[in-house]
């Protein structure tokens, strides 16, 4: 847990920077025996629509492209190749980034993507596009989505996690977070810290319910909470003062605890949920990334199957 050998590395088109590329390398130094696969998806549509072409010319015209752009990354990694790293690269022609990279991952078993995210100018938030979300419901690897910034040691590695439910598929899911928590903090030489965001008793309970105590109510749930965070860290062997249990939405609590704990990783899970009930219910980890200032790994459970795998109806 934790340790990754085979990473993908999805390159930002518009910059000679590349923040995944050195988080990456910053793992694989951390790492035995690690590969790294640049991976970029291009694609333009005039080169589609340019009817005066042949097929055949067409298809040279791409090739070309892709050829430029395995030039350019090639001179980017050249250093670094130099100096021992395993690193591949694979551009492929592609009109949605975030369906190619799936099924790269698929296809090759990678254990981790890393992909950079973008600060606005102007708000100094960052910014989640269209592929990070997609990425975020259906890879089923791993996902280190990176702002630019190196990672300081002594920092503190926030592992968010849900005690909310007994569902056996968020125990196991609680347990991942917990391993990879106390994992990157050893690696990083940082401190893991488990948080856990409880909601506030509902207000109109207390309306249609005349009889209803919202006070020990509010303590019933607190003390289960509490309960369930303090059993967690004993099975994971954490002491007490590397927990925290808050009452509020974990989407303001957890940017809000990672901020003041100077995090600069915040390791949670996601359900990877698609589909009608994404748009209405939406999920709670990308209601929480787009608050926070740091890296994010974001875990699917065990057992999940990507709607983008090419094997899901065989």
């Amino acid at each position: 847990m934790g340790k990754f050998n085979n990473i993908l590395v999805v390159v930002d088109p518009e910059s000679d920077h590349q923040p995944a590329l050195s988080r990456a390398l910053h793992l694989a130094s951390l790492c035995d025996d690690t590969q790294i696969t640049l991976f970029l998806a291009i694609y333009d549509f005039s080169y589609e629509m340019t009817s005066m072409l042949s097929a055949d010319e067409r298809q040279a015209m791409r090739h070309g492209v892709i050829q430029q752009r395995e030039a350019w990354l090639n001179e980017l990694v050249a250093d670094y190749v130099e100096h021992g790293y395993r690193i591949n690269l694979n551009v492929v022609w592609h009109n949605r980034p975030y369906e190619s990279i799936v099924v790269e991952v698929i296809t090759n078993h990678y254990d981790l993507v890393i992909k950079a995210t973008h600060k606005h100018d102007t708000l100094g938030s960052i910014i989640f596009t269209p592929t990070d979300w997609h990425l975020l419901r259906k890879c089923p690897c791993p996902i280190l989505l990176v702002k630019n910034q190196t990672w300081p040691s002594k920092s503190t590695i926030v592992g968010a996690v849900n005690l909310a439910t007994e569902n056996e598929e968020h125990d196991a899911l609680n347990d991942k977070i917990v391993k990879q928590t106390k994992c990157f903090a050893e690696m990083l030489d940082s401190e893991a810290l488990l948080l856990n965001a409880y909601p506030s008793t509902p207000v109109n309970i207390t309306i249609e319910l005349p009889e209803f105590d919202p006070a020990s109510y509010a303590d019933a749930v607190r003390g289960h909470h509490l309960t369930s965070m303090k059993a967690l860290r004993q099975q994971h062997g954490l002491p007490e003062e590397q927990t925290r249990v808050y009452e509020g939405l974990a989407e303001d609590i957890i940017p809000a605890v990672a901020k003041e704990e100077n995090a600069e990783l915040v390791i949670m899970g996601t359900t990877g949920r698609t589909g009608l009930s994404a748009i209405f219910i939406g999920n709670t980890a990308e209601h929480i990334i787009d608050k926070l200032d740091c890296d994010l790994l974001a875990l699917k459970p065990d057992g999940y199957i990507s709607p983008l795998d090419p094997n899901i109806n065989k």
